[in-house]
């Protein structure tokens, strides 16, 4: 099952860089209702910084900026809840009444119009994803809660789908790096993430938020199946330098643990016998220790009988194989194949077992 989680909480923090200054936007606005008093335009980052300001008066107001590129941003309307709108250099209107501010009318900019677009496409099926989460997280039945994550993961693949279908047909939109953004949780491989990103236009790949999206992509790449698993070295128990790519050629399970790790140790039994049945057949596991005491690490190793070479630089979590890694929790594992490419991750009891005897077969 997918991690859950709410729209709203994946904005990104994006650094908005200020290149040369475009024609600005001017915001000519009409809220009946509205008391007089201070109008704004803050960024939906967390730093909530105020683009413009002006006081309205018996409703009205004008607004006037510049923004490097269209975004979202919140309109603040005194003392009334903030509403978004997607911002960009253009004469933009604003109506509606403040009994009503959920549906104000905002004329001008094609950015919001393809975030409305965005929000009646998705909002109804996050809500659904939110609300199943909740069921799930109280549900005590292990049947029901198996039929719960059945029904979230149905959702989430239908979410993937229209986000695919908004992308094809919205190239040229702002909005389509942002519906990217705030639905990266949902696919945790990031070569299905870079094929939506090729999709867009230039000039969108090449925005801000682009450049922001593909870095995140690259990083996410780090360590995904189907990748080449990045090199590194480390010294083993005696201080000797082992390196990853002087196993090339041998099938390589790059194992994370450490002696500390309660989980670890209750699978260390699971790798052992997988490591002897198929230690002769052009495989071999080389494991990384997240651990800080030399004296705890040798000795787990002995105890568990963890016959294959071991390699730590005694810096727990910031051990510098861990990190370039993305590791963020252990055990976790990579299974290289003998050109330096992963070919799974994360695979524990039987599912380590049954993939190796998919690569090597099992009599």
């Amino acid at each position: 099952m997918k991690k859950l989680f709410t729209i709203l909480a994946l904005l990104p923090v994006l650094a908005f860089a200020q290149n040369t200054q475009p024609k600005g936007f001017v915001i000519n606005g009409k809220i009946a209702g509205l008391p007089n008093g201070e109008v704004k335009i803050a960024s939906s980052q967390d730093d909530h910084a105020i683009i413009a300001v002006d006081s309205s008066k018996e409703g009205s107001f004008t607004l006037k900026g510049s923004i490097p590129e269209p975004g979202l941003y919140f309109l603040v309307l005194g003392e009334q809840q903030p509403q978004y709108i997607y911002l960009e250099n253009a004469d933009i209107k604003v109506n509606g009444s403040t009994d009503d501010l959920k549906n104000i009318k905002i004329e001008g900019s094609k950015s919001h119009l393809d975030f409305m677009e965005f929000n009646r496409i998705f909002n109804p099926m996050i809500g659904e994803l939110n609300g199943i989460a909740g069921e799930i997280q109280k549900e005590m039945n292990e049947k029901k809660r198996d039929q719960l994550i059945k029904r979230y993961d149905s959702v989430v693949l239908a979410v993937n789908k229209e986000v695919t279908n908004f992308i094809s047909a919205k190239r040229s939109s702002y909005v389509s790096p942002f519906l990217l953004w705030v639905t990266a949780k949902l696919d945790d491989n990031p070569s299905i993430m870079e094929e939506r990103f090729n999709l867009l236009d230039e000039n969108i790949r090449t925005t801000q938020i682009g450049k922001s999206l593909l870095e995140y992509i690259d990083y996410m790449k780090i360590g995904s199946v189907g990748t080449h698993a990045p090199d590194f070295t480390q010294n083993d128990v005696n201080g000797n330098p082992v390196t990853l790519s002087s196993f090339k050629g041998k099938y390589v399970l790059v194992d994370f643990w450490a002696s500390w790790c309660r989980p670890c140790r209750a699978e260390n039994p699971n790798v052992v016998k997988v490591y002897n049945k198929f230690k002769n057949k052009n495989f071999t596991i080389l494991g990384v220790s997240l651990d800080d005491k030399k004296e705890a690490w040798v000795k787990a190793i002995q105890t568990d009988k963890l016959s294959w070479n071991h390699v730590s630089d005694l810096q727990q979590w910031k051990n510098s194989v861990a990190q370039l890694y993305h590791i963020q929790s252990i055990p976790g594992n990579f299974l290289i194949d003998p050109d330096g490419k992963i070919i799974a991750k994360d695979l524990r009891g039987e599912d380590l077992e049954r993939k190796l005897c998919e690569v090597f077969g099992c009599n």
